[in-house]
């Protein structure tokens, strides 16, 4: 009997590249080879004879070829508030920021406590085909931060890790039971630091709060919760992650819980690299976020801790929102902005302002939060998922929010000049986003 041919693979060579990958310190002029969704080789000497017949061919012309980013905390926004944002226009979003995955906060209507919710994450992701979507699930029910949810069984059905999302966990015995659950799992508990009875402000307390004559948030708000949490993980031995951190306390407070050995990672976003309390001057609500922004000091610590590798990732924390959440009055708008399509040209503004090494910023947006939530990706490797950027690293240009995928321009980088544009994203071996 004839024996049913196999199917032809599908190979696509990616040739003339800048190889970077974080993960292994690679940086070298080269080529790569994916084969049916995966990397099958890579390196300076690939191809030196030629591209064998039969293989899509790339011509990366000199630019960066990279893990495509993992953008840790994205407000997707579906169910519940799909006018703002839908699975289809992230997707198409974070292709077009260079994002092959991304994690779904889970305060959505209904929020995401229950494996259906989970599941329809999930199901959404798989429906629309474009990059690969995670999710949080939350850590109390309703992330009303009292009643925990089940955190074995989301976990066994796909939750990443576990967080409330925007709302703090207040209660220290709820966070203290939720550590010691999550830790027999081994699973990720991440926070949104801010004390709640001092978090009721619209922006960063000091000078300009009072000029603005706008209810303000203290420094202190984020590193009181913090530095709470911290005595938690020592006594329970979990594992603890502070989200969008901002301010100087915080970095030094972090700083020292990693010195003295304790489980604990945490994030920032490009706007509290590049943004201080300055911004929302004129009531600027597009610059209005949770938390706020703070001030010249602050913004520079966070830098810091970020080049001393303190901080562990970048995130977008995108977070859109249409036209009648934000333009309102600057103390009840909405807090957040839009960030997946503006997370890699922001960050390189630290490579291009000398302030800290290529590989180093690329691992805070590809190895080390794929890491943090034990994502297959963030790297280049031989047998490892074909999720892959190509950028130009020099190309210069100005944020224009009217060309975005999203279906909200809430960002208050708009003009902004930028160094650094996406050419190619790659998921799975298949081209989602090309810019030629």
């Amino acid at each position: 009997m004839p024996m049913t041919p196999l199917p032809a693979k599908h190979r696509t060579a990616y040739i003339n590249a800048r190889l970077l990958d974080p993960a292994s310190g690679l940086d070298t002029p080269g080529a790569l080879l994916a084969e049916d969704g995966r990397i099958s080789d890579l390196g300076p000497g690939l191809f030196a004879e030629g591209v064998p017949s039969g293989v899509q061919t790339v011509d990366c012309a000199g630019a960066c070829l990279a893990p495509g980013l993992v953008d840790m905390r994205v407000n997707i926004r579906e169910p519940g508030e799909e006018q703002k944002e839908t699975m289809n226009s992230a997707g198409r979003a974070a292709a077009a920021g260079g994002v092959t995955s991304m994690v779904a906060l889970p305060n959505t209507d209904p929020v995401i406590d229950d494996v259906a919710g989970v599941e329809y994450i999930a199901r959404r992701a798989r429906e629309e085909k474009r990059v690969k979507v995670y999710t949080y699930a939350a850590v109390t029910r309703g992330t009303a931060g009292q009643e925990l949810t089940e955190l074995g069984l989301l976990g066994e059905s796909g939750a990443v890790a576990f967080t409330d999302g925007t709302k703090a966990i207040a209660s220290a015995q709820v966070m203290r039971r939720a550590l010691s659950y999550a830790k027999t799992f081994g699973h990720l508990i991440v926070q949104h630091p801010e004390e709640p009875s001092l978090a009721g402000g619209a922006m960063n307390s000091g000078e300009m709060a009072t000029r603005l004559s706008l209810p303000s948030i203290p420094w202190v708000a984020e590193v009181m919760m913090i530095e709470r949490d911290l005595r938690l993980v020592e006594l329970t031995g979990g594992r603890y992650h502070v989200a969008h951190v901002s301010t100087a306390a915080a970095v030094d407070a972090i700083r020292s819980a990693k010195a003295r050995g304790l489980d604990v990672t945490c994030d920032t976003a490009p706007h509290y690299l590049i943004l201080n309390e300055l911004a929302v001057a004129d009531y600027r609500t597009f610059a209005k976020v949770s938390p706020p922004l703070r001030s010249e000091d602050d913004r520079c610590a966070v830098v810091e801790g970020l080049i001393d590798g303190t901080i562990d990732a970048i995130a977008s924390d995108h977070s859109p929102h249409d036209q009648e959440s934000k333009r309102v009055p600057f103390a009840i708008a909405e807090p957040g902005i839009v960030g997946l399509e503006t997370l890699l040209p922001l960050s390189l503004q630290l490579y291009h302002s000398e302030k800290i090494e290529l590989l180093d910023l690329l691992a805070r947006l590809t190895a080390k939060p794929a890491a943090i939530l034990g994502l297959e990706g963030g790297q280049l490797i031989k047998g490892g998922p074909a999720d892959l950027l190509i950028f130009d690293l020099n190309r210069a240009g100005r944020i224009d929010p009217e060309t975005f995928e999203s279906k909200s321009k809430n960002t208050p980088f708009e003009g902004m000049p930028v160094q650094g544009r996406v050419r190619r994203t790659v998921v799975d071996g298949r081209t989602l986003f090309d810019a030629a």
